[in-house]
């Protein structure tokens, strides 16, 4: 139910952090796992991980925020895999600033980054799971998909947005047999999230206090889900989005 084995799976953003914690779950399902980023070095450490693994892993340089560079990751990735089953969009990035100190280029940067690539790359993906049938598109989200926070006005749109885009598609290719899924992210310890334990002080405490589990998650802790959404199991299962935060999106 849960085996992969044959499947192409490309993650964007996947040479870090929550992106690599997912398609290192999806190459230990036996998926073919193409990695597809601008920092090629971290995307060849990556890939050597990956491969590890037993994933036939490569990776793809592509700017996800340019229409033109999805279009050509997109052109590559088929010629050289000839089918898309599973699409992870990670990519992402913040600005840590109210909403009066925000400039409309930091606003742009961060909703380019995070939701219009994901709509870039959903519709380049939706044309190649149409030719095999179907496919699995998950869009990664965050607990600000639900909460509000004063320091991240522009993170928080971009991040409620892809849930409205998830049940968009959803909505829209399920008769396809392409079923579009949001996973939520609570805190989980990333170079994104160290960089907000620097910049919020006390950040760590109020974490741990209002997590029932008592922890920060590891990008490891992403690698189920992924799996779950990525194979047969979830079939049924579109338009929805699943907190993965130890309990902190029930927690008072």
């Amino acid at each position: 139910m849960f085996d992969l084995k044959g499947k192409v799976a490309l993650v964007t953003g996947g040479n870090g952090g929550i992106g690599l914690g997912m398609a290192k779950g999806l190459a230990q399902a036996g998926a073919r796992v193409i990695v597809a980023a601008r920092n090629a070095h971290k995307s060849a450490a990556a890939v050597q991980a990956l491969q590890d693994l037993g994933s036939d892993s490569f990776a793809l340089e592509a700017d996800v925020t340019d229409e033109a560079s999805v279009h050509t990751l997109f052109e590559q990735l088929d010629t050289r895999c000839g089918r898309l089953d599973i699409l992870v969009n990670n990519a992402g990035t913040t600005i840590r600033k109210p909403v009066d100190r925000l400039q409309l280029s930091e606003w742009n940067l961060v909703m380019d980054t995070n939701l219009t690539s994901a709509f870039l790359c959903c519709r380049e993906a939706h044309l190649l799971m149409k030719k095999t049938g179907g496919g699995k598109i998950i869009n990664i989200g965050s607990m600000m998909s639900i909460f509000g926070a004063p320091y991240a006005p522009a993170y928080g749109a971009s991040k409620g947005g892809i849930v409205q885009l998830t049940k968009a598609m959803a909505a829209s290719w399920a008769a396809e047999g392409i079923q579009v899924n949001a996973v939520l992210p609570g805190w989980i310890q990333t170079d994104l999230t160290d960089g907000a334990r620097a910049q919020l002080p006390g950040l760590n405490e109020r974490v741990l206090a209002r997590t029932p589990v008592g922890r920060w998650g590891q990008p490891k802790d992403l690698a189920g889900v992924a799996v779950f959404l990525a194979s047969s199991a979830s079939d049924f299962i579109t338009g929805t989005a699943i907190p993965v935060d130890g309990g902190f999106s029930i927690s008072a």
